[in-house]
């Protein structure tokens, strides 16, 4: 008799994705002589685990498979202090993790600052922490429990804050420095995560912030998405999900010509030229904006769409107004037909 079907969902989207690994890591895993790869060479593979369902049922799959396919299998815990008894809960799960087979398995404190709001500032210190275990061991790939709610969530998410079509596109399976973080479970849904926890008997530790309503995410969690459902009927999640997988190919093709484009509309100093930025369809030329807006200091993260549009009005609606304040003390301004973005 086979696994239950909750269990084989969660190890078939690993497997997909350890396969991926391997494919993309190919040349490294090659001995110095050209023969077999050896454990010296195989890749290791990180997942990041809260405890949670979603995370816990993606680090038993992951124990599970990578072994099969020669692949080493760690795992990463951070502790955001945010709750009395973190470090006591990141032990625990480290704990977990090393119980499953997984080495290298550890815990990292993160800090927590305001900039972004609570939420932001808590994914922000996650991912650098991330980041910076992954940089200590040198691994290929570091796993994300994120499943296609949350994907559904991210979504609605963008759209609340009409910042386009990028937006809307949601989470990337693949996404990263050099593709490092991997998105197994982004067509499976959070139940499936659950039921596969259940199945193998193992505990998960349900987040208290997950069902704070001062959070926002928790708020569209309980009441946003069920309220959606209750109008619209059920399959909101997975034509949410479809959105941002459409959203994505067209903000992917619309940043590929964006990219073109940047330099086709500087003269040979480099300066952006007005006239050439007009020419170009409205969002082709805010990415462009947007891009050099970024490269001159601007914080990607802090630069919203109202941002966008008010450098926007200097080569659409030019009346002479002022410089644009941006976020990172960056400055746009028009001076005599080109448009400068540098840091005030």
């Amino acid at each position: 008799m086979g696994p239950h079907p909750a269990v084989a969902a969660i190890r078939l989207a690993v497997r997909r994705v350890l396969h991926d690994v391997l494919n993309d890591h190919a040349p490294e895993r090659l001995s110095p002589g050209g023969g077999p790869p050896g454990r010296a060479t195989a890749p290791l593979v990180l997942v990041a685990c809260s405890g949670g369902a979603d995370s816990m049922a993606l680090a038993s799959a992951l124990a599970f498979e990578a072994p099969k396919l020669g692949v080493r299998a760690g795992g990463v815990t951070v502790d955001h202090g945010l709750q009395p008894g973190s470090d006591l809960r990141a032990a625990e799960v480290v704990h977990r993790l090393t119980g499953l087979g997984l080495g290298p398995v550890e815990s990292v404190a993160v800090s927590v600052g305001r900039e972004g709001g609570p939420e932001a500032a808590a994914r922000d210190a996650r991912y650098a922490a991330l980041d910076a275990v992954a940089e200590r061991h040198g691994a290929a790939a570091v796993l994300l429990g994120h499943t296609r709610d949350d994907q559904a969530e991210t979504v609605l998410l963008g759209l609340a804050r009409g910042s386009g079509i990028r937006s809307l596109s949601g989470m990337a399976e693949v996404s990263g420095s050099g593709g490092r973080y991997r998105r197994p479970f982004l067509q499976l849904d959070r139940q499936t995560a659950r039921k596969a926890c259940m199945a193998q008997s193992l505990p998960v530790w349900d987040d208290p912030h997950n069902a704070d309503p001062a959070y926002t995410r928790s708020r569209l969690r309980q009441e946003g998405l069920p309220a959606l459902e209750k109008a619209l009927g059920k399959g909101v999640v997975e034509a949410l999900a479809r959105t941002a997988q459409l959203s994505r190919d067209d903000a992917d093709a619309l940043d590929a010509w964006a990219s073109r484009a940047g330099e086709s509309v500087r003269d040979d100093s480099g300066l952006l030229e007005c006239t050439k930025l007009f020419a170009l369809p409205p969002a082709v030329r805010r990415r462009v904006l947007r891009r050099a807006a970024i490269e001159a200091g601007a914080p990607a993260g802090s630069l919203f769409a109202r941002h966008i549009e008010e450098i926007d009005r200097l080569i659409t609606g030019w009346r002479g107004q002022g410089g644009i304040n941006l976020p990172g003390k960056v400055v746009a301004q028009r001076q005599g037909g080109k448009l400068v973005i540098r840091q005030g």
